[in-house]
């Protein structure tokens, strides 16, 4: 039934076939009303059309769709591969290693029981700033996790071994979601389809809300609950209401101050005011060309926090560009380039008409922004946040204010300020930026007070490599913002706990408000610390800054980050860095060589992945005594 929409492409490296989309269109009538990601997700149902899970009258139904008024249904997608991370991936593998019990129960193989289509998991959510400010701050707090998370590690471990098409990635590589982008998506992936090599559309679904910052490389993907997942995992389409698809027309130019946090916080605030829950989000226009890939991310990794299903940016030069310099080779560059342009979706040109609504941003029009105190989307121009923290602390809770009236002098010390999170890690740009505001504050003699908690928890290794290659590594940590280990931290609330010098504080006043910054992306009620009532979201240079100057009540523009070590004032200006200083960095540091090297040794594990002593074998063996892996009844 299928074998009619098949076609070939030439490669360098031989021939590949590929489910077409100009030739559905022959079959069942024009496309030309399709989104994009509609586009994405038919290819799918071609590719997996069979008469039961995926039948012609869904595939008939979703090229009849209308983007103005979308009929009532549901769209049937086929993920190409399932993204997991530790705490939500456990139960799926507890579940296959039950199955595989049930199965040599009853006299079957219990080889048999696998995941139906590529599985990866990244173990990032485990790890807790225990230790920070010390130069083995990642090392100690690697071992803690290692001993707090024995356990469900061993179990995991067993199963990289036990299952078929699983790949694990063990702790200490980094960030679920920029080890997608670094290393797990191709865009474009060739694989076996039917006993031919094919090409299909990398699509996926993950166990984590923020799988959409994959969404800025091209790829369609999104988060979903354990059982969604599962069912990916075992080859059932993931069922999906038929969709409303929001065009946002991407013009101008970001102002050379202005960083990726600035341009993300911005979007999550003009969609939440425009309403986008559970639409599809596609970007598109002549502004897509002026942001690099990690900024595209920055915005798509926000998809949750404007309330979108997704935030898709179109695959043009900049994602063959991103996956260059990310270590792909030249193939992998190829199949892209070929594979988009046959099925007719390069480039960042749309047809307005394929949108159930249309909305304009203009870059330029975006200021440097933070987001606090206690919601992502409650955006407040940077040189504004003295007095806007000042209405913030008399506001009331219901209206998503802190409720107090004192002073707002007497409020406002900063207790955590974090440089952390996928959001912000995966930029290169900001990431540099803080480490050249660090250089700069450092030369002046700039310090950061001790009760203030710093840390930088990198989303990948190729952070740490880059920042040492600038030799930025030395000012951070002389600042506090030591390596506190790869995964996701304090933006989880894996904060650990608060400094001495902070419980002082806290407990001599118990009805002062306090903060947290972060380069995160959720500043909730009891997030971060549950010391901590006031939260602000912003790039990680203003994490560097706001550290120094220590208290939210702060006119940047009039009045001083710190003094240096004669006294005088220091202001901003004077340690923030040019985007010409952080392009130059960039330019003489990044190598894909780095990516290569670094990804190269997942398979091999870390020394204390390899430590863990696992059972191997087709099944488990389950141990009553376990406090978290228990077989199910």
């Amino acid at each position: 039934m299928k074998e009619k929409f098949i076609d070939e492409i030439q490669l360098s490296s031989g021939t590949r076939k590929y489910f077409s989309l100009a030739k559905a269109e022959k079959e069942y009538g024009s496309l030309a009303k399709l989104p994009v990601s509609l586009k994405i997700v038919l290819e799918g149902m071609l590719r997996n059309l069979d008469g039961i899970k995926i039948q012609e009258q869904d595939i008939k139904n979703l090229i009849a769709y209308t983007p103005k008024n979308p009929e009532k249904g549901e769209v049937p997608y086929s993920p190409a591969r399932v993204v997991l991370q530790d705490f939500t991936g456990v139960p799926l593998f507890v579940d296959l290693a039950a199955m595989r019990d049930a199965a040599k129960k009853v006299n079957l193989d219990p080889q048999e029981i696998n995941p139906l289509v590529p599985l990866d998991l990244v173990i990032d959510h485990s790890v807790q700033v225990d230790s920070f400010g010390k130069a083995d701050s990642a090392e100690q707090n690697e071992k803690l996790e290692l001993e707090r998370n024995n356990e469900r590690f061993k179990f995991l471990k067993w199963a990289q071994q036990a299952f078929d098409q699983t790949r694990i990635v063990p702790p200490g590589f980094g960030i679920i979601h920029q080890v997608n982008m670094e290393y797990l998506a191709s865009v474009c992936i060739d694989r076996k389809v039917d006993g031919a090599d094919t090409l299909l559309f990398d699509t996926c679904v993950g166990t984590d809300s923020h799988t959409t910052m994959i969404d800025g490389l091209g790829v369609f993907g999104f988060g979903v609950g354990g059982l969604e997942a599962e069912a990916a995992m075992l080859g059932q389409p993931v069922t999906i209401p038929t969709p409303e698809v929001v065009g946002i027309k991407l013009s101008g130019d970001l102002d050379p101050a202005i960083t990726a946090t600035d341009l993300a916080l911005y979007v999550t605030e003009f969609l939440r005011e425009i309403g986008v829950v559970g639409s599809l989000v596609e970007f598109y226009g002549p502004g897509c060309k002026s942001l690099t890939l990690e900024e595209r991310a920055t915005v798509s990794n926000m998809c949750p926090e404007y309330g979108a299903t997704v935030g898709m940016f179109p695959v043009d030069e900049e994602v063959l560009a991103y996956l260059k310099r990310t270590g792909r080779s030249a193939d992998d560059l190829e199949k892209v380039e070929k594979y988009f342009k046959a099925q007719g979706v390069w480039g960042i040109d749309r047809d307005a008409n394929t949108y159930t609504k249309n909305f304009e941003i203009n870059l330029a029009d975006i200021k440097p922004s933070i987001s606090g105190p206690r919601r992502p989307q409650d955006r407040i121009d940077f040189f504004d946040t003295k007095a806007k923290f000042a209405e913030a602390l008399k506001r009331p809770s219901s209206e998503h204010g802190l409720g107090i009236s004192d002073n707002p002098e007497d409020h406002g010390d900063v207790l955590i300020a974090a440089i952390t999170s996928c959001t912000n890690t995966s930029n290169p740009a900001v990431i540099i930026g803080a480490g050249l505001v660090a250089q700069k504050a450092v030369e002046k003699g700039l310090t950061v007070n001790p009760k203030v908690k710093t840390s930088l928890a990198p989303g990948s290794q190729a952070v740490r490599e880059y920042l040492e290659r600038a030799d930025l590594l030395k000012p951070l940590s002389k600042l506090g913002f030591d390596i506190v280990g790869y995964g996701c931290t304090t933006c989880i609330g894996n904060s650990g706990p608060l400094s001495d010098a902070a419980m002082e504080a806290v407990n001599a006043n118990p009805d002062k408000v306090f903060a947290s910054v972060l380069s995160g992306n959720r500043n909730f009620d009891g997030r971060i610390s549950p010391y901590i009532k006031a939260n602000f979201l912003m790039s990680p240079p203003l994490v560097v800054a706001m550290a120094i100057r220590g208290n939210m009540n702060w006119d940047a523009k009039s009045e001083p980050v710190g003094q240096d070590k004669d006294g005088n004032d220091v202001m901003l200006s004077d340690i923030w860095p040019s985007k010409e200083e952080i392009k130059a960095v960039i330019e003489k540091v990044m190598d894909p060589i780095m990516y290569e090297n670094i990804y190269s040794k997942v398979s091999a594990g870390t020394e204390l992945w390899n430590s863990i002593e696992a059972p191997t074998g087709d099944l488990y063996e389950w141990d009553e005594k376990n406090t978290y892996i228990q077989k199910p009844p």
